[in-house]
């Protein structure tokens, strides 16, 4: 009994514990521990490979662990009344053809057992104008607007969204943005893949990172983002990118004019050095990198 109690914590909505799955020789997770927790949206991040879809596929029951365990809604993901409360948006989707996106969403709907009605789905998504069109004479992008409504229908307490906006114009984009945050403020709980670190950045509560099947990071952005020691630091100043690219603790430089930005690993050295050779700098900034910087310097390391 006490090996069951340490799964159930109340805030956690999907739990891995200890799980290991391989592929053959290839390990896609490595003993990892990750949870959902109730009413937050976490982005899973990583390189191709890293085991974000493997581990989306535990928590839907697709697959499962070699050793250790997974869980979803305080149940096996295994079973029907579990899944009823998840709603997916995968990568790859194979939808019925000849069907129109009224029907289609009607037809996901019936599953759930309260959901919306087709016209809010339609509205939340901004997608009325598809309504009475065949999904299979759909863009790319407005097929996967159609997915997202196909995912939230159901009203989902557990959202599983992997790489949502790809395929998406940036207008489309900022429509599923705006309803992935209602639905997160609406106690939704949300687990993010995304390519686009950008929308982790602007979405997240708290991002993980995995990298070959381990978790190398995890925090809110600005946690992970303090992982690593890459700082911006923009100036106005007449010195050479050449000469300041040379300089120890400089990754790169870029110039607009007399403006220079410059990422650094030593900012502080950076800057005294700076102040030394042009005692006419000015407008001086200095910023922690992006979660993009991070992101690349964690997975790095791990590699």
């Amino acid at each position: 009994m006490a090996s069951q109690d340490r799964f159930h914590s109340l805030d956690a909505v999907a739990e891995l514990r200890s799980v290991t799955r391989s592929y053959g020789r290839i390990t896609a997770l490595q003993g990892i521990d990750l949870e959902l927790r109730r009413g937050e949206l976490m982005a899973l991040l990583g390189p191709n490979g890293a085991g974000k879809s493997s581990a989306i596929a535990l928590w839907l029951g697709l697959a499962e662990p070699d050793s250790g365990e997974a869980r979803l809604l305080g149940g096996s993901p295994l079973a029907v009344d579990r899944r009823r409360g998840v709603g997916v948006m995968m990568q790859d989707v194979g939808l019925v053809n000849g069907l129109k996106v009224r029907e289609l969403i009607e037809q996901t709907a019936s599953y759930y057992p309260d959901p919306m009605s087709v016209d809010e789905a339609l509205e939340i998504t901004h997608i009325k104008a598809l309504a009475q069109r065949y999904y299979d004479k759909l863009s790319g992008g407005q097929k996967r607007q159609v997915q997202f409504a196909l995912a939230i229908c159901g009203r989902p307490p557990v959202l599983f969204l992997d790489e949502p906006s790809v395929g998406m114009d940036v207008a489309a984009r900022a429509i599923l943005w705006a309803a992935i945050r209602r639905l997160r403020d609406g106690g939704c709980s949300i687990l993010l893949t995304t390519h686009y670190l950008e929308e982790a950045e602007i979405l997240a509560d708290r991002v993980v990172v995995l990298s070959k099947g381990r978790i190398v990071a995890s925090g809110t952005v600005g946690e992970v983002r303090a992982l690593v020691s890459r700082r911006h630091i923009r100036c106005d100043s007449t010195l050479s990118t050449a000469e300041l690219a040379d300089w120890p603790g400089v990754v790169c430089v870029s110039r607009s004019e007399q403006r220079l930005t410059i990422l650094a690993t030593d900012a502080e050295g950076v800057l005294r050095r700076l102040l030394a050779r042009d005692q006419a700098v000015a407008n001086i900034e200095v910023q922690q990198a992006g979660l993009a910087e991070a992101f690349i310097e964690l997975t790095k390391e791990a590699a």
